[in-house]
């Protein structure tokens, strides 16, 4: 499932009140659903190389573009983006289909979502997949702040909410070379650099390391993101105070089985803490960096459907 032209066709979903677009397979296998978020900036296409694989172990594969990309509805006011709404409309999937409750599987901002939905919905979820992004804990500082005090103004989660707009009008200007200089593997080891780096990469002629796709893949990235801007998607990063705040009073233990797949060159770190918050979780590293499903996309089918084999209760 390499080509677009593989990849199930979308129908338009009415959750939550707004229309998700979602890519739907192995409706044959009714009643074993599992659940696919995508992260930044992705699309549920990211999962092409997983889709086939759960088909073939017998699961209804339900893959949404969420809020704020691809064909589903962008609402303009920034809060529609917080973790509320974001839970909400994967629990709105759940009600269409008429699933009580699914495995749950997230990559980057996808893994957040689905964290916060075992946090939010837990009922709802039965099992947890999680790839790049463990678990946050939520600390006496809200997130931005927090790391506008270790990292700086510029690292692009603080830019992003300090300076709306900005970064949102040059990567529209350069989604092509912006969205080929993200998706890289096999990247040399350098120092952090000065600068809001997802604008410098958006304006680099070039970028280190390897492609993570090809040139047909790459283009339904691009496209999507010249059709509806960025600036929807970056809204969920403008919401991780509001998300800090909206999960006060909830409690923080993710109860559920879990699997972390981490790559070992991913830029984001490794939780040390991670099975004090999520105590039946199970750990994989493979050697990768950030965008694992397409990085490494045999080994993350391999451990993701066997080890939906041994826990799925489905």
């Amino acid at each position: 499932m390499n080509a677009a032209s593989d990849f199930p066709e979308p129908t338009r979903i009415p959750v939550n009140g707004i229309e998700l677009e979602v890519f739907e397979a192995g409706r044959e296998n009714a009643g074993r659903p599992v659940v696919l978020a995508h992260g930044w900036p992705e699309l549920a296409y990211t999962w092409r190389h997983q889709v086939p694989a759960l088909v073939a172990a017998g699961y209804h594969v339900i893959v949404p573009n969420q809020r704020g990309y691809g064909g589903s509805s962008r609402p303009a006011e920034v809060e529609a983006y917080d973790i509320e709404h974001l839970t909400g409309d994967l629990v709105g999937l759940l009600d269409h289909y008429g699933y009580e409750n699914a495995p749950f599987i997230g990559h980057d901002w996808g893994a957040m979502v689905v964290w916060g939905l075992a946090l939010l919905h837990p009922e709802r979820v039965s099992t947890v997949v999680n790839l790049s992004l463990p678990y946050q804990e939520r600390g006496e500082l809200p997130w931005i702040e927090l790391l506008e005090a270790v990292l700086g103004p510029d690292y692009y989660f603080v830019h992003f909410n300090r300076q709306p707009g900005v970064a949102d009008a040059v990567l529209d200007a350069n989604t092509r070379r912006f969205l080929r200089n993200l998706f890289r593997k096999n990247e040399p080891v350098v120092p952090p650099q000065p600068g809001m780096a997802m604008i410098d990469l958006a304006l680099a002629e070039e970028a280190p390391g390897e492609p993570t796709m090809s040139e047909t893949e790459l283009e339904v990235f691009v496209s999507a993101f010249e059709a509806t801007g960025f600036t929807s998607s970056i809204n969920w990063y403008r919401n991780l105070d509001r998300n800090w705040s909206l999960l006060a009073e909830v409690d923080p233990i993710v109860a559920q089985p879990a699997l972390m797949i981490y790559g070992d060159r991913d830029v984001v770190q490794q939780s040390p803490r991670l099975a004090r918050f999520v105590p039946r979780v199970e750990v994989a590293t493979l050697e990768a960096g950030h965008w694992i499903p397409e990085e490494r996309p045999h080994e993350v089918t391999e451990l993701i459907v066997g080890w939906l084999a041994k826990h799925d209760m489905a």
